[in-house]
Order: structure tokens, then C-alpha cells, then sequence
């Protein structure tokens, strides 16, 4: 019987070790007794460090929360927490639905069954494909527009020239000249709304080597002002990509932090420009073996509010002067690599950053001349 006993025990630890979901077992003051493997990669820790550790007071970093918890306790009543911001660590955040459960044994001390699914990749996966549809319908409409735009300006500035020719008046050309020059500005504008002319050339491209060339582009421009740190993986294999649109890219983000800083009067403006690589990485719903992450990151004013979620929109800009179709260009431009690009922003930090798949499929087709 005892022998029987035992087997079942290991059969249960067995089973809690192979769930995906997070379970700590906790007694009344809140000391951990047990986690299983999948609550020690959530919380990032091991069990020998937290097992007989009280949590944290920032863990339950909410009122609310701390409440329902000592109610629990004291009432053994149940609750669960939808979409809860628990702190793991010292400014590091988690996003879980978690649910407490008293665990009243005769004879035994009140215990507390913590379980845990994170919804970090979930939400974030979710954010990806709102953003990809979002971004494809907005194009389209964009696209749609400037081409009904470009339409009969070549009738605008054409006419503009036969009326130049018929003037009486060499001065009033001054007038059929305005027609034409804002008529060339708008067929300027619609080309850049349309976006890249022409596929991706694929090819081996090494990162670091294109973003040294924007280094030296951005330090010939502005010797002064910015300091650019580096921050490379230089273990990274290359990527397959088109290597004049990811110049065009990063050329486009690295440009916006830079004139961030500058018009903000930033003091010690720094940029970093970081390269790691992402092992089994969803892209939206696709998931890519490898991934290449090149983060821009400044440490400017941040970007308003109201306007991060429509950033990558056509005609939307953070600055004064800006155009707003950089961003929306260059977010075209890595679509057609199967990537997307992503933004952080907080007072002091922003970080742009650029996800792309270390493989591309179109590889043979879109290399050949």
C-alpha cells in the first residue's frame, strides 16, 4: 500500500511538472512551498531560490488584489484575476490571468494553490495581427488614393505648360509656374504614398555591416550632438534580405531618433542600436525558427500618447515638420520581408524595433534578375 502510495505521489508530481500552466503552492503567510517547472520560466527563477521565500511585496502590486488575497485567507474564499499586471521583479512586469485557491486539509495548515497562464505572447501576438491587418488595409486605401490623385495631375501640369506657352505676358508665367511646381510636389507626395516600386531583391545580408553604414551616414550629417552606442550579437549569421530597403529602414528610424533628440534639446542624447536573435519567434500568426531583432532605441522625450497606436499610419507624425509616411514606408517595406516593426515609448525612452525572419522563402524567385 505504501509502496502503491508513493507512485501515486511521484505519478502527481509528474503530472504538475509537465503542465503549461504556472502553479505555486503557497502557505498563510505567503512563504512558497512548491512551484513546477512551468511557474519557475514565468517568474524567471529557480525553486531552490524561491522555496521557502516569502513573495514579495510588489508581487500583488494592487490594492484590489492584496485585499481579495487576505480575504481568502481569512474567509477561505476563492477569487480569479483577468488580465492581471503582476510584478515579478523590481520593474519587470508579467500579464496573467491567475486564480487563488485555499487548500484546507484536516489536520494541516491552510495552504494556497497559485495557478498562472501568462498572456504576454498571447496579447502581444494578438497587438501583432491587428497591427499587419491595420497596416494592409490602411495601404490599400493609401494606395488606392494616390493613385486616383496622380490621374490627372499629368492633365494639370500639362494644360499648366500649353497656357504658359499662349501667355501675352512673359510676367505671368510666375503663375503657370506655381501650377507646375505644386503639381510635381503632389505627384512627389502620391509616389512616396504608393510605397516600393518593386519587390525585395533577396539576398545574404549582413546587419551589422548595414548598420554601420547608417552609423557613418548619421555621424557625417550630425558629428555632434548624438552619441551612438553599439550593442551587437556579433554571433548572428546573415539575414536574407533586400540590403538598399533595409539601409532605407533603419536609415528612417535611426533619422527620426536623431532629430527626436535634437529638437528636444535632449541632454546626454544617446541612441542605441541593439541585434539579438529570437529562437521559435511568432510573427503575427507565423512562426519563424529564427529572427532577427534590431532595436533603435533613444532616450528623447518619448512619443505622445494619443498617437502611438496610429504611428505606422500614412499621415501621421509625432513631429512638427514631418511628413508622416516614413514610418508607414518603412513598415511597408519590411511587410514585404514577412516582418514587422514595433514601438515602445515612455518619457526617456523610446524603442523601435525591427522583427524580421532570418529565412525567406522567396529567396530563389525574388534574387533573379
Amino acid at each position: 500500500m505504501g509502496q502503491f502510495l508513493m507512485s501515486d505521489s511521484i505519478l502527481h508530481k509528474r503530472l504538475l511538472d509537465h503542465l503549461r500552466t504556472a502553479v505555486v503552492m503557497l502557505d498563510a503567510s505567503l512563504r512558497v512551498r512548491y512551484l513546477n517547472p512551468a511557474a519557475e520560466m514565468l517568474l524567471a527563477t529557480s525553486a531552490s531560490r524561491i522555496i521557502g521565500q516569502v513573495l514579495p511585496d510588489y508581487f500583488f502590486d494592487d490594492e484590489e488584489a492584496r485585499q481579495a488575497l487576505n480575504q481568502c485567507i481569512e474567509d477561505e474564499h476563492p477569487f480569479t484575476r483577468r488580465e492581471a499586471r503582476l510584478m515579478v521583479a523590481p520593474g519587470y512586469q508579467i500579464t496573467v490571468d491567475y486564480s487563488v485557491s485555499p487548500i484546507n486539509e484536516p489536520g494541516q495548515p491552510l495552504s494556497l494553490l497559485l495557478e498562472m497562464q501568462s498572456l504576454d505572447r498571447l496579447l502581444r501576438i494578438t497587438r501583432e495581427e491587428a497591427l499587419i491587418h491595420a497596416h494592409q488595409a490602411t495601404r490599400a486605401l493609401v494606395r488606392g488614393v494616390a493613385h486616383e490623385i496622380k490621374n490627372p495631375l499629368g492633365g494639370i501640369r500639362g494644360a499648366a505648360q500649353l497656357l504658359e506657352r499662349a501667355l501675352p505676358e512673359p510676367e505671368l508665367t510666375e503663375y503657370t509656374k506655381v501650377i507646375i511646381d505644386e503639381a510635381d510636389r503632389l505627384r512627389s507626395v502620391a509616389d512616396r504614398m504608393l510605397g516600393p516600386r518593386k519587390p525585395p531583391l533577396f539576398m545574404p545580408v549582413n546587419v551589422h555591416e548595414c548598420l554601420e553604414h547608417v552609423r557613418q551616414l548619421l555621424l557625417a550629417e550630425h558629428p555632434e550632438g548624438v552619441a551612438i552606442v553599439r550593442d551587437y550579437d556579433i554571433s548572428l549569421p546573415d539575414v536574407v534580405a533586400d540590403r538598399d530597403q533595409l539601409i532605407q529602414v533603419l536609415l528612417n528610424l535611426i533619422r527620426n531618433a536623431v532629430q527626436a533628440l535634437l529638437e528636444s534639446h535632449t541632454p546626454e542624447a544617446t541612441i542605441v542600436m541593439r541585434t539579438r536573435v529570437l529562437r521559435q519567434f511568432t510573427i503575427g500568426a507565423q512562426r519563424h525558427r529564427l529572427v532577427l531583432r534590431v532595436d533603435i532605441e533613444d532616450n528623447g522625450p518619448g512619443i505622445a500618447e494619443e498617437i502611438q497606436e496610429t504611428l505606422f499610419y500614412p499621415m501621421v507624425s509625432g513631429r512638427a515638420n514631418g511628413s508622416g509616411l516614413g514610418l508607414s514606408i518603412a513598415q511597408s517595406i519590411i511587410s514585404q520581408h514577412q516582418g514587422l516593426i514595433e514601438c515602445e515609448s515612455e518619457p526617456g525612452k523610446t524603442v523601435f524595433s525591427l522583427l524580421l525572419p532570418m529565412e525567406q522563402p522567396e529567396l530563389t524567385e525574388s534574387s533573379e534578375p
